[in-house]
């Protein structure tokens, strides 16, 4: 390798045409080809051997950044580096950086695909396509994981977190998720821009402060026997399986899914199994006599034909669809602003609180609600079912009672004498 150095000048390397290596000193040379195109190569030796890296050609590399380029390779070689082989280590590096990076809308779909299997049914993933598609999508979706940041979550949060609150939160709560999956992959690094506790709670208000809290509309307890009454009129297995729902104060997505191995007919009890619970716990349900004559055909046809849920769908294999028992509602002109499907859960909260003597823990623990206080959650461990028994029996024989009507003033049993 030549001592002397910058031997060349911009004239000299305009000019010159000929084929031919020409040096500048220090391994740099200017190399010109038989068709006249020019470039630069430094030539160093490695274990006795000469090497030639190509530095980049002359219209885009100028003479001054060629010997800068030059005086990199040389520092790489008193560093006892090749300079070959660190150029290809790098670029393989970057390559598998490339790689690496994934867009948000390609981690959300390998995040839903992965997690599919262990959801409660198929349209909790639905939910999450739509919502994301909808709502982050529009603002980041096909940025890489990596760019994402805390504006960027809240220019796709700002604008429906005061009108779409719970649905705003769900979107933040999956946007988490998805970073965190994709940190995990290594896709990024750094913190969590979608992460509430200590970060987005000091960017938005609370939801408590506002959400308005809606409650589905509810059939007042004291018409519940004579609503009873005229649903045991309707035809259908959608009427049935209302009914069963109302006397077990269970959700619509427990009884549609429920299978044939839940039902213990001789012990009069059904078991749903933490994986359809919203609480993810194991819950049991003491079943009055009428439930059990309710539910017992629907049951043994299962058994039989090898069928996979207890009340069939429209579709083989398919369960009962979950809009069934409210076109049931519907068919008895029960209007969803006056009463609903999952409404009757607050009836029957309602008539326990208000009219029996039934612990409180015990109401809620027919519900499979979380106790509100911490400590008192703590201390019960048991399921209360032995209460919870006689709490489903009180409710069954309130649901077969239909109040007396009330006379009116002037009628003649008003001023019958006593």
């Amino acid at each position: 390798m030549s001592r002397q150095l910058h031997k060349l000048n911009a004239v000299r390397v305009a000019h010159t045409t000929q084929k031919g290596y020409y040096s500048d000193g220090g391994g740099l040379y200017l190399q010109v080809t038989t068709a006249g195109v020019k470039s630069w190569v430094f030539r160093y030796m490695r274990d006795g051997q000469a090497r030639f890296m190509g530095l980049g050609p002359l219209h885009t590399i100028s003479l001054a950044e060629a010997r800068t380029r030059a005086l990199e390779c040389r520092k790489s070689l008193i560093d006892g580096a090749d300079p070959i082989d660190t150029r290809r280590a790098a670029q393989l590096e970057a390559r598998n950086a490339r790689a690496k990076r994934k867009t948000f809308d390609e981690c959300a779909e390998a995040y839903i695909k992965t997690h599919r299997p262990g959801w409660k049914n198929a349209k909790h993933a639905d939910q999450w396509t739509n919502t994301l598609k909808t709502y982050a999508s529009p603002f980041f979706g096909r940025l890489t994981v990596d760019l994402i940041d805390t504006d960027l979550v809240m220019k796709a949060l700002t604008p429906i977190w005061g009108s779409k609150t719970e649905t705003a939160a769900r979107v933040r709560n999956r946007i988490e998720l998805i970073l965190d999956w994709a940190a995990v992959h290594k896709y990024r690094k750094g913190e969590n821009p979608a992460r509430w506790k200590g970060h987005l709670d000091k960017l938005l208000p609370k939801r408590s402060k506002v959400q308005k809290v809606e409650h589905h509309p509810a059939l007042p307890y004291p018409e519940i026997g004579t609503f009873i009454a005229n649903l045991r009129k309707q035809a259908g297995d959608g009427a049935r399986a209302l009914e069963f729902l109302i006397l077990t104060a269970g959700r619509t997505g427990e009884l549609i899914f429920a299978e044939a191995n839940e039902f213990d007919l001789t012990a009069s009890l059904w078991t749903i199994p933490e994986g359809r619970m919203k609480k993810e716990k194991e819950h049991r349900i003491p079943l009055p006599a009428r439930a059990i004559e309710i539910i017992t055909p629907f049951v043994e046809d299962a058994r039989q034909c090898g069928r996979r849920y207890v009340i069939p769908g429209g579709k083989p294999a398919k369960p009962l669809s979950s809009a069934a028992m409210s076109a049931v509602l519907k068919r008895m002109d029960i209007l969803p602003t006056y009463a609903t499907v999952h409404g009757f859960r607050s009836s029957f909260r309602d008539w326990a609180g208000e009219t029996t003597h039934h612990p409180r823990e015990v109401i809620e623990a027919a519900l499979s609600h979380k106790l509100p206080d911490k400590a008192e959650a703590a201390y019960a461990r048991g399921d209360q079912f032995l209460k919870r028994t006689s709490l489903m029996q009180d409710w069954a024989v309130y649901c077969d009672t239909i109040p007396p009507r009330k006379s009116p003033p002037n009628s003649d049993a008003a001023q019958a004498p006593r």
